[in-house]
């Protein structure tokens, strides 16, 4: 008896997946997730994304009756090894935007139609397609806010389609492994302590976004810069696995917010989802994006080679507080608040002269919701090396920022608890405190918290002057 083959990639949902919609229609279906790190070559998920996508494909395989067939190794060659095994009759899946993905998908369709295979892909992770937004002139857009405005001309993304209400799922039951056999959880604890800060899955998506749009949209244009304020969805890890749909966040927050006459807070969420949109616009348009200045300028930037600085960033021992309190909050719990990622950011390019790449790099192995396109098109916005960048000259201070955005303190707090006991006006800049504050506070500069690793005012010059060097 035929079957239809279902490829599950990062769409790790039933609710609102087109390929999983088609696949049903054809009768007998088997649900197939590949974990492919030859296709991904130097990009393969890091330590946090892995332990993020064991507890989903456990979700997954729960909502799915236990029929989700798992697999290791190049994904093209596996499919076509299923087909070859079974009465394959179709196979179905939604579209990933990165280069070598599409590149892959194109050899997959092609072998399988040699084969007499049906094969059908759809856009189920974007609300518009990056091929179909262009300037009047054909040529792609480089500018967020102009791509931005061409979307909203677009017609408005399409409404999320409800999870089928039966399926006939089939287990392969020789050729697939075990959970286990993928090895993504962490040899360490680390594991462990980001079971307690995380729901994963699809049911836990949608409460999340309930949640968010009950008792957090209110206040989010102001509220989304304060990171120990709830002022922020994060709903990014759950859209980067597909457990949530970017169609889904888009209407429920329209809905929300036109029921309640909330257009600031609508607006600025709206562009926050399409800033991801821009990011895969410019990895589609530009696929050097994530090893390659966007702007060929920044090809001759005096970056520095030194590996101190870099692990003391690394570490959040940096001398600043609330860098290193971001720095802390990745490792210990998979995620940073987004002002507090340009900020730690920002330090790394302008003041420790750093590449930008060394930070995707570690971003990549620490963020849960680690997403090639963001991760690559907002380290280069804050580099200024990228499209519609931050201009060089905008630096954070991350004093006057921590004093502006973490009033009182908490932040700092929960993430440097070894400054917990200094006083508000020297938590900011610790190495300002008079001896007896510090001693009262039981902190030793150098010993309980570092002296800072470079000075502001110092490294802000020297990186104006390095941009000057490349702009003249």
């Amino acid at each position: 008896m035929e079957i239809s083959v279902l490829w599950f990639r990062q769409d790790l949902r039933i609710s609102d997946n087109i390929a999983l919609l088609e696949a049903v229609k054809s009768g007998r279906v088997m649900p197939v997730y590949i974990l492919d790190e030859v296709t991904l070559s130097e990009f393969k998920m890091g330590r946090s994304a892995r332990w993020w996508l064991h507890q989903s494909l456990i979700k997954l395989n729960k909502s799915l009756d236990g029929k989700l067939n798992l697999y290791v190794g190049r994904s093209k060659d596996i499919l076509l090894k299923i087909a070859a095994n079974h009465a394959v009759s179709a196979v179905y899946w939604n579209k990933c935007y990165e280069p070598w993905r599409l590149q892959n998908d194109a050899e997959i369709a092609q072998q399988l139609a040699v084969m007499d295979i049906k094969c059908e892909s759809f856009n189920s992770s974007l609300l518009w397609q990056p091929q179909d937004i262009a300037k009047d002139d054909g040529t792609s857009y480089k500018v967020f806010t102009h791509f931005y405005r061409k979307c909203l001309q677009k017609a408005s993304p399409r409404y999320a389609m409800q999870a089928p209400s039966e399926m006939v799922l089939v287990k392969d039951e020789h050729n697939q492994c075990k959970l286990e056999d993928l090895n993504l959880l962490p040899e360490s604890d680390y594991g462990k302590a980001l079971d307690g800060v995380w729901e994963v899955g699809e049911s836990a998506a949608q409460n999340k976004l309930n949640d968010f749009l009950d008792n957090h949209f209110l206040g989010y244009k102001v509220n989304r810069d304060y990171p120990c304020k709830s002022g922020c969805s994060r709903l990014s890890p759950h859209l980067h696995f597909g457990e949530i749909s970017p169609h889904q966040i888009w209407h429920a927050a329209k809905t929300k917010a036109l029921i309640n006459e909330w257009a600031e807070d609508l607006d600025c969420f709206a562009k926050e989802v399409c800033w991801r949109e821009f990011s895969y616009y410019l990895l589609y348009h530009f696929p050097q994006l994530p090893r390659e200045n966007f702007q060929a300028k920044f090809d001759d930037f005096p970056w520095q080679n030194d590996e101190g600085l870099l692990q003391a960033w690394k570490a959040g021992q940096t001398g600043y507080p609330l860098v290193d309190a971001g720095m802390r909050e990745l490792q210990q719990t998979g995620y940073m608040h987004n002002r507090v990622r340009m900020i730690v950011a920002s330090f790394l390019t302008k003041n420790l002269l750093l590449d930008w790449r060394l930070g995707a790099d570690w971003f990549w192995d620490y963020l849960v919701d680690a997403d090639l396109a963001s991760n690559s098109a907002s380290w280069q916005w804050v580099a200024g090396s990228g499209a519609d960048a931050a201009p060089y000259f905008r630096i954070f201070n991350p004093t006057t920022q921590g004093k502006k955005f973490d009033q009182d303190g908490e932040y700092i707090r929960k993430f440097a608890p070894e400054l917990r006991q200094l006083p508000d006006k020297y938590l900011f800049e610790p190495w300002e405190a008079p001896a007896q504050i510090l001693k009262a506070a039981g902190v030793v500069l150098g010993k309980d918290y570092p002296h800072p690793i470079v000075s502001i005012t110092n490294s802000r010059a020297m990186a104006l002057n390095a941009y000057r060097m490349i702009s003249t």
